[in-house]
């Protein structure tokens, strides 16, 4: 058993050991990727004493493998079209399986209908957290392609933040490297040679509920928005 954290809030709490320098900062927020990313950034908005809220991005999963991550589409909602969008994809993965772009943009569609019923069901009325001039810690559970991260990270650079940091508990190598370039700093706690998958390194990797994130995203750390 390698297990390396014993749940995502656990890892949460080890990252935000190496985040503390952030700690009553300001112009600093947390920004998960739902839903396995939100209980990890609690952990650090709340040792960190800094606001919390998501970053909506889906990972566009292969058409008989879902779990194979083949892109991502992210949707802002502070860009002056409601309707923009940032879809990210894996060129070779694309090809290697055939699809072609109008496969693409239907499973691109299928996602974005999901992010925006999520935007409806976390955020209700609550405007997004303002990104620009601010610190972001952007956060997720973990990264196997960086995909999604990277769609994150793109989306987040449309509203001028001051600097993107990933804080992470494991990583691919090779993830680490692609995104390295496209922000200022990466925290991850574990980068192993081979990763076998997220879950390999908790003890307990349940899956999160919409109803865990929106419980989370309504306690202290997300009060003070503005």
């Amino acid at each position: 058993m390698n297990a390396v954290f014993s749940d995502r809030r656990d890892a949460g709490k080890k990252l935000a050991q190496q985040l503390l320098a952030y700690k009553h900062k300001a112009q600093t927020i947390v920004l998960a990727l739902p839903r396995g990313g939100v209980p990890v950034a609690y952990e650090i908005a709340k040792s960190l004493s800094i606001p919390l809220d998501v970053c909506l991005v889906r990972k566009l999963g292969l058409p008989n493998y879902p779990e194979i991550a083949m892109g991502a589409v992210g949707e802002a909602s502070l860009v002056d079209n409601p309707s923009a969008s940032i879809i990210i994809i894996d060129q070779d993965t694309a090809q290697a399986n055939g699809l072609t772009s109008s496969q693409i943009q239907a499973i691109a569609a299928k996602e974005k209908a999901q992010l925006r019923w999520r935007e409806s069901c976390y955020r209700h009325s609550r405007p997004m957290l303002t990104i620009d001039h601010r610190t972001i810690i952007l956060v997720d559970d973990g990264m196997a392609t960086g995909l999604t991260m990277q769609a994150a990270v793109e989306i987040l650079r449309q509203h001028h933040p001051a600097k993107i940091i990933i804080a992470i508990p494991v990583a691919a190598q090779q993830a680490i490297a692609k995104l390295q370039p496209k922000v200022d700093q990466i925290t991850c706690l574990v980068t192993p040679k081979t990763l076998n998958g997220v879950g390999f390194w908790y003890e307990d990797f349940t899956q999160t509920t919409d109803r865990e994130v929106c419980n989370l995203l309504t306690q202290q750390t997300c009060q003070n928005f503005v």
